[in-house]
């Protein structure tokens, strides 16, 4: 283990130091100050097996002084199994997007037919790129997904500029979409009669919950995991609910929709490529396993079997979803609504119309739950490089999360609540993820022609990431004529992001320096953190 008496002076001297974590390696346990914390009782030596081996109690009570002993080393743990694996890619994918985008694939497909295959193709292009992304996460097994990627392949500016894309628009904007439809779905029984929720009032239940999603992700991993299955576990039974609903409407002879789902389609191909912005956004987070690598156990086998079994049912699940929609609800009812799940809820359930909107409020937190581990990791991952100042990269003493990195993704989401058109910051983190992606996909190629003998655990068919990067060309190049503000937008960030990028790392003012190792010091004060500590 590194020097741990190591400290972080401030003014006068002061500092905080690590030596109440020293690990005492005659005794296997922690000591503080040199003084052995555990008890000197004598224990009884277990005895060998017949065959002179060490006997099944003796290797367990091996295993356990072992754990003892990297106890106090403050690190990300490995706690994520494939369960936990597959619980953060549903959840995250199943969020606000199902209940919200299918009144705008409507919007610009314009027939039933044509809005069924955009999800089917959505589906079938989140499944090459996650492909992709499994050969890239196996390849290079480090937390922060896309970035760790792009940093590899193309080095600090593409990586800067990935990093701070996610910061500033993709993931505040998904956070700020998720917390504005949690409030609108969990207030809405309460306000039976309105046309719509009061503002504020959903206004302040998002930042409640915020603040609770915040709280749960620093208290653990495994305490994040747990709520996260949890959340899984209903969002999937709620859309289940929803599907079976619906096809018992078809089965009792109510095809109307479906007489001639071709009907008023619009083939126009910006029109069309628009339309997968929207479900685009619903499908966004397949990658978000690939944001903590470090974290997942035995990640050769869980990362693709994870990706694998997620995808697959997520797709399966949102087509069927879409039947049941239009099974009950005609196209223009689907493009009115704002909140399509309730109109459906309310025009099949009944008196039961309530269970809806709170099976999808469960829905949007778990998508919020989950994004903001993964979020997190990501800063960590860019604190940790250098391409974001250190204080980023300190991790709770006692529950091994990254304290820091977690509230500080959580400012810019509380500001675009109060952004009144939620339409626009849709526009923007889908042209954004977009361009990310064709970054991350264009690593891959790269890499396969600059590093060809490489390691690869998994290598894909290389038809997978030419096709995905064609599809993501078509959806970003041309919505740009239907959609020029918001394109402007994101191009206008990139620039921010090169400008910050010049001050900040390349030039390296020393006054933003000193003033970081303040807040630094201010940090490890206040939320009880240190850098983090490695095993040799």
């Amino acid at each position: 283990m590194r020097d741990n008496t190591s400290k972080l002076d401030g003014e006068g001297g002061a500092g905080i130091t690590n030596a109440a974590f020293l690990h005492d390696s005659d005794t296997g346990g922690l000591s503080t100050g040199g003084t052995n914390a555990t008890t000197n009782a004598p224990r009884r030596k277990p005895l060998p097996s017949s065959d002179g081996s060490p006997s099944e109690e003796s290797k367990k009570k091996k295993e356990e002084e072992i754990n003892d002993s990297t106890s106090s080393v403050v690190e990300l743990k490995k706690e994520l199994g494939l369960a936990n694996g597959v619980g953060i890619i549903v959840g995250i994918m199943i969020g606000s997007g199902i209940f919200v985008s299918p009144g705008n694939v409507v919007r610009y497909t314009g027939s039933v037919g044509m809005s069924l295959i955009v999800w089917v193709v959505s589906g079938f292009m989140t499944m090459f790129g996650a492909l992709c992304y499994s050969e890239m996460g196996t390849m290079i097994p480090k937390s922060g997904g896309s970035y760790a990627y792009i940093l590899e392949a193309f080095g600090p500016i593409p990586a800067f500029l990935t990093l701070w894309i996610n910061l500033v628009i993709e993931s505040p904007g998904s956070n700020a979409i998720g917390l504005i439809t949690f409030a609108n779905y969990l207030l809405q029984p309460f306000f039976p009669n309105c046309n719509a929720v009061p503002y504020l009032a959903v206004r302040f239940v998002a930042l409640a919950m915020l603040g609770l999603a915040t709280f749960v992700n620093c208290m653990g991993v495994r305490f994040g995991t747990r709520l996260q299955d949890s959340l899984t576990v209903t969002k999937t039974f709620a859309l289940i609910l929803i599907i079976v609903v619906g096809i018992h409407h078809l089965a009792r002879g109510h095809v109307e929709n479906y007489l001639d789902p071709m009907a008023g389609t619009i083939y126009n191909p910006t029109s069309i490529a628009t339309a997968f912005y929207s479900s685009g956004f619903a499908y966004g987070g397949w990658n978000a396993l690939n944001s903590v690598m470090e974290e997942l156990k035995d990640p050769y086998k869980n990362l693709p079997r994870a990706i694998a079994i997620s995808i697959a049912s997520v797709t399966l699940i949102y087509t069927l979803t879409n039947v049941a929609y239009f099974a009950v609800l005609t196209p223009s009812e689907v493009l009115s609504s704002s909140a399509v799940a309730v109109t459906f809820g309310n025009r099949t359930l009944g008196i039961l119309a309530w269970i809806i909107s709170i099976f999808v409020a469960c829905s949007t937190y778990g998508n919020l739950n989950g994004g903001l581990m993964t979020q997190s990791r990501v800063v960590y991952a860019g604190a940790r490089e250098g391409h974001l100042p250190r204080f980023l990269t300190l991790i709770h003493v006692h529950n091994k999360t990254p304290v820091v990195s977690l509230v500080s993704i959580v400012i810019l989401p509380a500001i675009m609540l109060f952004v009144p058109d939620v339409g626009s910051i849709l526009a923007y983190t889908s042209f954004t993820g977009n361009v990310v992606s064709i970054m991350s996909v264009s690593s891959l190629l790269w890499l396969r022609y600059k590093e060809p003998e490489r390691h690869r655990p998994i290598k894909v068919w290389l038809g997978f990431p030419i096709i995905y990067l064609i599809m993501c060309l078509f959806v970003a190049i041309f919505p740009i004529v239907r959609r020029p503000v918001e394109i402007g937008v994101g191009a206008f960030v990139f620039v921010a992001g090169l400008i910050v990028y010049y001050f900040a790392l390349h030039r390296k003012i020393k006054a933003i320096g000193v003033a970081m190792d303040k807040v630094m010091y201010v940090c490890q004060l206040l939320f009880l953190c240190v850098e983090e500590e490695k095993v040799q």
